[in-house]
């Protein structure tokens, strides 16, 4: 297994580091997601070349570039801290692109989901009520071209994973688990996955 210095060299970006100087009761710190997680996500199957995935938080783009580099996926990231989404837009200069990443300066809550987007990643979400309104886009996206679509979430607290498991409109998954990946069984250390059910109450699933 790779370091992550080692994948910082190979897809030459820059994403290391912990950036809190933002962070407030609705936006979490910067903080990337373990290479070793987005191995086993990019293993997993999931998460298919012919997929768009929204990396929601996107920071500084870690997430978006190695998906795309190592499935082929396309990949959009939505980022509103104008600092870290900067340091993302260096980043996707980097080869490991492939030319099918790009970032999207804004607020996640009022962002419009594309009509292509099927697959949506969150590490550590924003607060309960800003998460509803993204989900609430994403379900208008749903309303005008209805398809398949998965949601990824890594770490959420308790009170966002007990939503969505309550949701009438999402079908929890088998979770990506990735407690081996690191010391002391933690049990959080794993990816819950959802699919999204259509209006008429379809749980379609990505890919099938």
């Amino acid at each position: 297994m790779m370091s992550e210095e080692e994948w910082e060299h190979l897809l030459a970006i820059r994403t290391s580091g912990r950036d809190d100087s933002r962070s407030d009761g609705e936006h979490h710190p910067y903080e990337p997601t373990d290479y070793c997680v987005l191995e086993r996500l990019a293993n997993s199957g999931l998460i298919r070349k012919k997929n768009m995935l929204i990396d929601y938080g996107s920071g500084k783009g870690r997430v978006s570039i190695f998906l795309a580099y190592q499935i082929g996926c396309r990949s959009i990231g939505v980022e509103y801290d104008e600092r870290l989404f900067q340091k993302a837009m260096i980043n996707a200069e980097s080869r490991a692109t492939r030319q099918r990443v790009s970032f999207v300066l804004g607020d996640a809550a009022t962002y419009v989901l594309p009509d292509e987007a099927d697959c949506c990643f969150f590490f550590n979400p924003f607060a309960l009520h800003t998460l509803k309104r993204v989900l609430g886009n994403i379900f208008d996206s749903l309303q005008r071209a209805p398809r398949p679509l998965r949601l990824f979430f890594y770490y959420p607290y308790k009170d966002v994973e007990r939503f969505l498991n309550q949701h009438w409109r999402l079908d929890a998954e088998e979770p990506v688990d990735c407690r081996d990946l690191f010391d002391g069984n933690d049990e959080r250390e794993k990816i819950l996955v959802y699919s999204v059910r259509t209006m008429q109450g379809c749980d379609l699933l990505v890919g099938h």
